[in-house]
C-alpha cells in the first residue's frame, strides 16, 4: 500500500535527496566573488596608472610632495618656492637685472661649486694620505703612479684650489666695482673678507701636505712672516713687551714647535682637512643667508622692457 501522511490519506511527497557536503557550493561562490573583485581592482589600477602617466600632477603622491598648484600666477609661484625644502632657501622673486652674467659674472656661485668639488676630491685624497713625515711624500708618489686616476684626482684638487682663490678675488672685485658693499650689505662684506682670508689659509695649509721641498720652504717663509706679527710674534712690534718668545708666540702655535717638522705637518693636516673647512662652511651659511635677508643680489637700477611700458592714461 502507498504511504500516507497519516492525516487525510493522501500520499506523502517524495523525500528530498541528501545534500551531501553543503559547504562546497558556498566556497565556490566566495572564490568567484574574490576573483571578480581582484579583476575589478586590476582594471581600476590600470586605469589609475594610465591617468597618472598622462596627468601626474593630479595624483595624490604629487599633491603630497608639491602642495601648491603650478599655475602661472605670482601667488602660486611664490608659494611653490616657500613651501619647498630646497627652493625656500632662495628668494621668491629676484631683480631680473641683478642675475645677469654681464653684471654679476656668476663668481659667487661658481666659487661655491668649486668649493664643493674641492671637498669631494679632498675627501677621496684622504683615503690615500697619512700625515706623517715618514710616508707623506711616499703617499703622493703612490697616488701619482699607482692609484687609478690618482694623478687626475690630485690635479683636480690642486688646480681647483688655485681656481677658488682667483674666483674669490674676482667676486670681491666685482662687488667693489658695483658698490655692493654699501648699505645695507656692510656686514656681509666683512663676512666675505673673512671668507677670503680662510680661502688663503686653506691654500697655505695645503701647501705643506705633500711634504716636498716646495711646501717645506713655503711654510718656512710663511711662518717666519708670522713671527713678525704685532703683539703675537716675538719678532714683531710690542711682541717682547707682551712676553712673546720663540717658544710661545704665534709661529710656535702654527708649527707645534720651533721648526717645520712632523708636528707642523700634523697641524697643517688638521687645519686644512677639519678646522678651516668647518669654519668656512659656517661663514658661507651666514654669507648666503645675509644675501637673502639684505634684499637679494645687489643689482643696477631696474630696467623696464619696451613690452612692459604702459601708455599713460588720458584724462
Amino acid at each position: 500500500m502507498p504511504e500516507t501522511n497519516g492525516n487525510d490519506g493522501k500520499p506523502a511527497p517524495p523525500a528530498a535527496p541528501a545534500a551531501g557536503n553543503g559547504n562546497g557550493a558556498g566556497n565556490g561562490g566566495k572564490v568567484a566573488a574574490v576573483v571578480a573583485g581582484a579583476k575589478a581592482v586590476k582594471t581600476r589600477a590600470v586605469e589609475e596608472m594610465k591617468g597618472a602617466i598622462k596627468a601626474p600632477e593630479k595624483t595624490d603622491l604629487w599633491k603630497s610632495v608639491l602642495r601648491v598648484k603650478h599655475d602661472e600666477t605670482p601667488r602660486s609661484r611664490a608659494l611653490g618656492v616657500l613651501s619647498n625644502v630646497f627652493l625656500h632657501l632662495h628668494p621668491a622673486k629676484v631683480n631680473r637685472d641683478a642675475v645677469a652674467y654681464n653684471y654679476t659674472w656668476g663668481m659667487g656661485g661658481m666659487t661655491f661649486y668649486v668649493y664643493i668639488t674641492l671637498v669631494f676630491t679632498g675627501t677621496l685624497l684622504m683615503f690615500y694620505y697619512h700625515p706623517s713625515k715618514v710616508v707623506a711624500f711616499r703617499d703622493i708618489l703612490y697616488l701619482d703612479s699607482d692609484v687609478p686616476f690618482g694623478k687626475l684626482l690630485r690635479n683636480m684638487h690642486r688646480w681647483g684650489a688655485h681656481l677658488m682663490v682667483i674666483m674669490v678675488e674676482l667676486h670681491m672685485f666685482r662687488v667693489f666695482l658695483t658698490g655692493s658693499y654699501k648699505k645695507p650689505r656692510e656686514f656681509n662684506w666683512v663676512v666675505g673678507v673673512l671668507l677670503l682670508v680662510l680661502t688663503l689659509l686653506l691654500s697655505f695649509t695645503g701647501y705643506l701636505l705633500p711634504d716636498d721641498q716646495l711646501g717645506f720652504w713655503a711654510v718656512t717663509v710663511g711662518t717666519n712672516m708670522a713671527r713678525a706679527t704685532p703683539l703675537l710674534g716675538h719678532g714683531g712690534p710690542f711682541g717682547p713687551q707682551m712676553g712673546m718668545t720663540p717658544f710661545n708666540d704665534v709661529r710656535f702655535g702654527l708649527l707645534g714647535g720651533s721648526i717645520v717638522d712632523s708636528n707642523a705637518l700634523l697641524r697643517a693636516y688638521i687645519w686644512h682637512c677639519v678646522a678651516i673647512p668647518i669654519i668656512a662652511s659656517a661663514f658661507m651659511v651666514v654669507h648666503f643667508w645675509r644675501v637673502r635677508k639684505d634684499g637679494g643680489i645687489s643689482g643696477p637700477a631696474p630696467v623696464v622692457l619696451e613690452s612692459e611700458i604702459k601708455e599713460p592714461r588720458k584724462i
